[in-house]
């Protein structure tokens, strides 16, 4: 897993280090980063105290969106496996009160998005 993998869509794994002194300054004191995975630009970053998704926009990557969710806030997820012909899974995160997933990533066919839901599966039990 790589920056190959990155490319075409595939999830990575992300040293929690790394990403720890990468995102830093959103970080609350005393908060660590406890797994990660990296899709293209994109990171999933999971925190002893929420999940934040980090979303580099623009040609350069250099505007970025963080987008903070508190593990308690997240009422329900699924995980869509990729079929045959479908080559694309998808995670969806509802939040408390949403009707329609508030959160939509797509995964190319491989089984990090299991390692994303079982991460999920813990953090929000």
């Amino acid at each position: 897993m790589g920056f190959f993998d990155g490319l075409i869509g595939n999830a990575s794994n992300v040293e929690p280090s790394e990403v720890q002194k990468e995102i830093g300054n959103v970080l609350m004191d005393g908060e660590k980063v406890t797994a990660a995975f990296k899709l293209i630009r994109d990171l999933i970053v999971f925190s002893d105290k929420r999940l934040i998704l980090v979303d580099r926009q623009g040609i350069t990557g250099k505007k970025v969106d963080y987008h903070s969710i508190p593990y308690k806030s997240i009422s329900h997820f699924s995980v869509e496996t990729a079929g045959t012909l479908d080559l694309d899974a998808e995670l969806k995160i509802w939040i408390s009160g949403a009707v329609e997933p508030t959160i939509s990533k797509q995964f190319r066919k491989d089984n990090h998005i299991f390692d994303v839901q079982k991460i999920l599966a813990q953090m929000t039990c």
